[in-house]
């Protein structure tokens, strides 16, 4: 499947594939991030490969690293063909200033959570999504907690309960 996975981007988007990298049998393609959509509807509508399943969307803080150069943020889909129980990863790089690439909700529905938690926790913005709000913190929450220049805020936890009464102890 690997082989088939890699003919398959390398015939029709050759020339957008930036690299292929693998790590102990996983088989990631970096693309380029305009060409995202179109890649992973060639890949959903292709029969042979079956890639029907879009198990997970993740991302990573590249803030700091050498390798930010590329881009801060590494978006990363986990895409996985059940006929085959093939996994392998498509990631894009997105600049600091403006993280934002076209949602794939329109290829694969359960995306739209996954997009929206990482616009929660990174900040990536995903245009065209039917509903990008934040899923796991607080509407009013600022920032993105997943940020490696978040600043947390810093509050003094008081344990005041009970302190002048403190409760019985029964043997």
């Amino acid at each position: 499947m690997e082989e088939k996975v890699r003919q398959f981007l390398q015939s029709k988007f050759g020339e957008i594939i930036k690299r292929e990298d693998g790590f102990r049998g996983e088989q990631t393609f970096m693309i380029d991030a305009d060409s995202l959509f179109s890649v992973c509807e060639a890949l959903h509508d292709n029969d042979e490969l079956d890639i029907k399943f879009l198990a997970d969307i993740t991302a990573i803080d590249w803030f700091g690293h050498e390798s930010a150069e590329e881009g801060r943020f590494e978006v990363v889909y986990n895409l996985y063909s059940l006929s085959y129980c093939y996994r392998f990863f498509l990631n894009i790089r997105l600049g600091e200033d403006n993280p934002t690439v076209r949602s794939i909700t329109d290829i694969w529905a359960g995306a739209n959570w996954l997009e929206r938690e990482v616009y929660d926790m990174f900040g990536v913005t995903f245009e065209g999504h039917p509903d990008l709000t934040r899923i796991l913190t607080p509407d009013d929450f600022e920032g993105h907690p997943l940020r490696k220049d978040f600043r947390q805020p810093y509050e003094q936890p008081t344990f005041t309960w009970n302190k002048d009464q403190p409760p019985e102890v029964t043997k």
